[in-house]
């Protein structure tokens, strides 16, 4: 029989296995790995959902903003960070065996959110590099019965350039500005819409391989898409936006900010001056140097990439010292709780009211 010693003992060691905090087990299968709860804010997003009838009814009335939209947290942005730009994956190069680790942790993030497959299963394979490389690929479809044969495209590149000359023994270039960061920004989002479903439209969240190999993910994926006839409304792409601006009264920049009224209609959903224009990103011509150019190319609806990069903020572009260490977790958590607004109504309004100029 036990004492009542043991029995004490028993009872302790209990509470403090239930209060240990919850971490991520890499070496747990994605199939087999049990939902992880960072904190308690799905409550939020239950309450959000619940009073959304303005934004789903309204679209694009601006009277009509919620109140301030707190659903992700630095907490859960620094749980998909720590993964994705962790050494294990040495770089995410495209073609290696870390991209790979790195897709199977977005595929499983896709099902844990109720985020279906776009094509027959996450992983569309690359029809242009010579090793077996992957976009991921999910949808959410619109719940209005004409808007959702529409589509909006959020996306990010999840690859960077893998093992590079050593410095100081680091020989790992981790990306975790370029680009575990948009990365992270599009899981969050896509973690949203999969579970409160308040687009009208259809929203497609991609995660590109083999943008640092020529934008060869979002080449693959704007051809496949092209072939399908796909109605294609507007391309958001997230790009290095780990660090805040310097000294700037807008949170994000958009390249192409004056191809397109794309800036301000999310200001104007935003309900502030969310986005910007950094003469710097024309003069070095960004907006043909991310994952949004393909679909301008393919197929001539406006296609831009937000960014926080702003040549001044981080000096590591590139190179080993691009670690979780530098990044804001506050800083990204807060441009996703702001963003939602933003594609929210983008994704109801009931026109098609971005336009190329």
């Amino acid at each position: 029989m036990l004492t009542v010693k043991k029995i004490l003992s028993f009872i302790i060691i209990s509470v403090l296995i239930s209060c240990a905090p919850t971490k991520i087990d890499e070496t747990v299968t994605f199939e087999n790995r049990p939902a992880v709860k960072i904190d308690n804010r799905e409550a939020i997003l239950d309450h959000h959902a619940s009073n959304n009838t303005t934004a789903t009814q309204a679209g694009n009335d601006v009277s009509l903003q919620r109140d301030k939209i707190d659903f992700s947290s630095a907490g859960q942005i620094q749980n998909h960070m720590e993964f994705l730009a962790s050494d294990k994956l040495q770089g995410r190069d495209t073609g290696s065996e870390g991209l790979e680790k790195a897709a199977e942790y977005i595929e499983y993030n896709f099902q844990k959110n109720n985020i279906a497959p776009y094509f027959s299963s996450y992983k569309d394979t690359l029809s242009n590099f010579d090793k077996p490389a992957y976009n991921v690929v999910g949808v959410v479809e619109g719940n209005d019965p004409v808007l959702k044969k529409e589509f909006i495209i959020v996306g990010a590149h999840y690859d960077h350039i893998g093992i590079i000359q050593a410095v100081n023994g680091d020989s790992i270039a981790n990306g975790a500005n370029d680009n575990a960061s948009g990365t992270s920004i599009v899981l969050e989002l896509a973690r949203y819409f999969g579970r409160s479903k308040t687009n009208k439209r259809s929203i497609i969240f991609a995660l590109f391989s083999g943008e640092e190999k020529g934008l060869l993910g979002s080449r693959h994926l704007a051809g496949r898409l092209k072939a399908q006839s796909v109605n294609l409304y507007t391309m958001l792409n997230f790009e290095m936006v780990g660090v805040p601006l310097v000294d700037k009264d807008y949170l994000m920049y958009l390249t192409g900010y004056e191809k397109s009224d794309l800036a301000d209609i999310s200001n104007k959903y935003a309900g502030e001056k969310l986005v910007g224009f950094l003469p710097t990103a024309k003069e070095f011509n960004l907006f043909q140097r991310s994952d949004n150019y393909p679909f301008h190319q393919d197929f001539n609806v406006p296609s831009q990439t937000f960014s926080t990069f702003d040549f001044t903020n981080f000096d590591f572009y590139h190179k080993v010292g691009d670690e979780n260490s530098l990044m804001d977790f506050a800083h990204m958590a807060n441009l996703v709780n702001r963003t939602i607004p933003v594609i929210e109504g983008i994704a109801n309004a009931p026109t098609d009211e971005i336009k190329y100029k």
